[in-house]
């Protein structure tokens, strides 16, 4: 399976104009061989928008439509992020969508980034949803929630073949990008795509360096700052040579670690 991954400003508070770029986009990928489009988070609102404007925007994964259309008329998957409506609630989500324009997996972000996040975000996930398009596992994750190792470790403990994830890592976060991204998919055996904006927003100013990355660490492709589209494959054969080699889940002793669940006093 071959991703693309668009790594783009978006556009801030455009709604409609977000859906005309996702099609242009897509018509990209498709032409390049892609079986699935990775766009970043709070892709189809702009991530530094408020708590107004992210609440008068949101809506519910049934309010997709013109998503699912462009995947369907371009007959390819497509990830991106948007605000979405849960009551009188605003979830961070991430929605993927099938080459035949159905909702295959909807994922809220789990854990929130200080004030910035908590301000626009009063609903969190608690859920880690896998789905399976073309013979691989696919779960998602959004932005912060890579860098903490077990929501990627429950994906992976659940058969996840592929993790993707929407993400807005702004200045001055390039570890996450070079260096945790590579050991998440390491540590996990996984395929990793992390999808960033580029340029700035209000005052953030995003570091890009999105990056596809093999199950053994390797980085198949690589960002820069500036607006870019990345295209890497996912190869069966390959991923199982490196957990045939290395059998790291396999070699978990859970009982040892048990009590690394359990909250700890600070300090502790």
């Amino acid at each position: 399976m071959k991703i693309a991954l668009a790594q783009t400003p978006g556009l801030i508070n455009n709604i409609p104009g977000a859906y005309a770029l996702m099609a242009t986009k897509a018509a990209e990928a498709k032409a390049n061989g892609a079986d699935i489009l990775l766009l970043p988070e709070m892709y189809l609102s702009g991530y530094n928008i408020g708590p107004q404007a992210a609440l008068a925007q949101a809506i519910t994964a049934e309010g997709l439509s013109p998503a699912q259309a462009i995947a369907k008329a371009h007959n390819i998957a497509i990830v991106f992020g948007y605000p979405e409506r849960v009551g009188d609630k605003v979830a961070n989500s991430a929605v993927l969508i099938g080459p035949d324009g159905s909702i295959l997996l909807n994922y809220r972000k789990s854990h929130l980034y200080g004030e910035l996040d908590r301000a626009m975000f009063k609903q969190l996930g608690t859920e880690f949803p896998l789905t399976e398009l073309h013979g691989y596992k696919i779960g998602l994750l959004i932005c912060y929630d890579i860098e903490f190792p077990e929501p990627a470790r429950r994906l992976a403990l659940a058969g996840a073949d592929i993790i993707l994830i929407p993400t807005a890592q702004m200045e001055p976060y390039e570890q996450v990008a070079k260096h945790v991204i590579p050991a998440r998919a390491y540590e996990n055996q996984v395929y990793v795509a992390y999808a960033n904006h580029s340029g700035n927003d209000d005052g953030l100013s995003y570091i890009g360096l999105s990056s596809i990355c093999a199950p053994n660490g390797d980085i198949l492709a690589a960002a820069g700052r500036t607006e870019t589209t990345l295209y890497a494959t996912c190869d069966k054969t390959t991923h199982a040579a490196i957990r045939k080699a290395d059998p790291l889940i396999a070699d978990r002793r859970p009982e040892l670690y048990e009590a690394l669940g359990v909250r700890g006093e600070a300090g502790a």
